[in-house]
């Protein structure tokens, strides 16, 4: 188990991806209703996950297309390891999914097999990314140079060689979490697994690029790192996600920068808190 509560303030840059398509919306980038730019809390565990899977730890939630086992379903991993022959207790379930799954003693997880019903609550929190500026969505017509289905009779091409590919053309994303001690107790997540909580987010985006997302179109900017003195806290968590300023009004030019937004912590509020305990520490992503 870790001894003192942590939060961290981390900053992802976009430059031309889709940080995180919503299919619910043709797969165009995730925007509040009031145009600000979004990347699920959900989006960024997958992340984390992936690094701690390239990392060499087992994962749970495994996606499709990085199964390790062979294992197609969380429901048949769940019985791979836990045969329902064996009738085993859920607290013996729960001890053994969070000494065998790094994400489990991480983030938590729901487990409905087996006809069990299994909560476990994990001490790590990751909140909704959100960009500072609302975001330009661009839309590009693509065409495809070859038929994906064979034409129908007397025509050259099929009705499918058309499509559309949405992008952020440039913003800046600031992500909230914390580790909870208690919740750490638990589950047993310890020093060593924040450690490499912290390396997966340092590299967030290694091994990550796709179509929507090239190689090098996000980045991990600045990351804060805020070890309390006490497994409470010095102060809350909403104080320190407040600590964060930036200019939310970059000068008018064809092309921003990170380095337009100044990017930084409030500097009187730290040192208060700093008297209390609170130790931050500030590396950059890779």
């Amino acid at each position: 188990m870790i001894n003192n509560k942590i939060d961290f303030i981390f900053t992802i840059e976009v430059k031309g991806a889709n940080p995180n398509g919503d299919p619910l919306s043709g797969n165009m980038p995730r925007i509040d209703n009031r145009g600000f730019g979004i990347i699920s809390d959900v989006c960024l565990k997958r992340k984390i996950r992936n690094r701690m899977q390239d990392m060499g730890h087992e994962i749970f939630v495994q996606a499709q297309d990085r199964s390790e086992d062979g294992f197609n379903s969380l429901e048949k991993r769940f019985e791979n390891s836990f045969p329902s022959k064996d009738k085993i207790k859920d607290e013996q379930v729960i001890e053994e999914a969070n000494n065998k799954w790094m994400d489990v003693r991480t983030f938590g997880q729901v487990m409905t097999y087996q006809k069990r019903s299994i909560g476990i609550r994990g001490p790590v929190s990751i909140s909704v990314a959100k960009s500072i500026d609302p975001i330009d969505i661009s839309t590009m017509q693509i065409t495809k140079s070859v038929n994906g289905m064979e034409p129908k009779s007397g025509k050259t091409r099929s009705t499918d060689t058309m499509g559309s590919k949405h992008f952020v053309e440039y913003g800046v994303y600031i992500v909230n979490g914390s580790a909870n001690v208690y919740f750490s107790e638990k589950t047993g997540f310890n020093e060593k697994d924040l450690e490499v909580l912290k390396e997966a987010i340092r590299t967030l985006f290694i091994n990550d690029m796709s179509s929507a997302r090239p190689d090098g179109s996000m980045q991990v900017k600045d990351i804060y790192w805020f070890t309390h003195s006490s497994k409470i806290g010095d102060v809350s968590s909403g104080k320190i996600k407040d600590l964060i300023e930036y200019n939310n009004h970059p000068l008018e030019k064809l092309e921003k920068t990170y380095n337009d937004y100044e990017i930084k912590l409030k500097d009187n509020e730290l040192k208060e808190y700093e008297k209390l305990g609170l130790k931050v520490e500030h590396f950059v992503g890779i």
